[in-house]
């Protein structure tokens, strides 16, 4: 096989991550199959896990960092009686405990703590950084690591099946919540220890519900129908956008916006009116929007601040020619 000629390419993929990958090698997958020069992932799913991975590409890389910060929702297999190094089944046996008996009463009277604003200690075999490196690289070096609690948001959690060891949660939750280190502290809580046998993740906001494209069903329309069929399947930018607050921009507006200028008077708030008012940010600190042209096609990110001017924020290349 010759080597992959990539090419400029704009839109989102859904993608439906298959277990035994890392989001990183799945996206690498997409994006030689895609050709696309830029490419990168809104938030990394464990290699166990498999569900709705969005793709990024070209300029709709430059929302990744919001769609990594949305809410998702999750469904998990607990298995309770043992605690994993890595929280999960993919790690080895520290320890394992007799399991009580459960009711589902019990169990879900030791779920309620771990709603709302929690402190969670995420796993020591995580991406997260420190000292400039992944903790899971220093836990694989047998490196004593300590992490520090930090504040996650759990909207809701569903028991949706208990039997005997094992559980099946559903978990809606915002940015930053791990999953296993949900299924490791209720665990603790019910006395015997947990780990994560099988995750999935359902959707990721703005995408509920999404319609996922697994990797084989894409190499399937590539064969029967080219690049074309392909591109057919990606998303537009906007649809990364969609839940953020929006104003419409006039013509003279989006030239000075592409520009790099301030623009002012702005007529129309189309999402997030009863948080900001048209004249701008009711609070102290500027408040970031979807800028569109009157067609309804986003030009990028502005910024609204407590003046009243909206300034560009990060623009799409095609905003400099409006």
């Amino acid at each position: 096989m010759g080597r992959t000629v990539f090419r400029p390419l704009d839109g989102i993929l859904l993608l439906d991550k298959p277990a035994g990958l890392s989001s990183n090698q799945a996206l690498q997958r997409v994006r030689h199959l895609f050709r696309a020069e830029k490419g990168g992932h809104t938030g990394a799913l464990d290699p166990l896990a498999t569900g709705l991975l969005p793709l990024c590409f070209g300029e709709a890389t430059k929302i990744a960092g919001l769609l990594l910060g949305g809410r998702k929702a999750y469904e998990a297999e607990v298995r309770l009686g043992q605690v994993t190094d890595t929280d999960d089944a993919d790690g080895l046996v520290l320890r394992e405990r007799p399991v009580p008996a459960l009711d589902r009463a019990t169990v879900e009277a030791a779920l309620s703590p771990f709603l709302g604003r929690i402190l969670q200690r995420p796993p020591i075999y995580s991406a997260l950084k420190q000292g400039g490196e992944p903790l899971y690289a220093k836990a694989r070096r047998g490196e004593a690591i300590e992490v520090a609690e930090r504040e996650v948001e759990v909207e809701a959690i569903d028991l949706l099946a208990l039997d005997g060891d094992r559980l099946r949660l559903a978990v809606t939750c915002g940015s930053g919540t791990y999953i296993r280190s949900l299924a490791r502290d209720l665990g603790e809580a019910l006395g015997c220890g947990a780990h994560i046998t099988a995750l999935r993740r359902t959707w990721v906001e703005p995408f509920n519900p999404p319609v996922m494209h697994p990797f084989e069903a894409l190499e399937a329309t590539a064969a029967a129908g080219g690049e074309g069929a392909l591109e057919a399947l990606l998303l537009p930018v906007e649809a990364g956008l969609a839940h953020w607050p929006a104003v419409v921009v006039e013509p003279d507006q989006a030239r000075r916006l592409g520009q790099g200028q301030a623009v002012s008077g702005l007529k129309s708030l189309l999402q997030g009116a009863d948080e900001v008012p048209v004249g701008g940010p009711s609070g102290p600190k500027p408040f970031t929007v979807n800028l569109l042209d009157e067609s309804g096609r986003s030009l990028g990110l502005g910024e609204w601040r407590e003046d009243g001017q909206l300034w560009p924020k990060r623009l799409f290349r095609w905003a400099s020619a409006s």
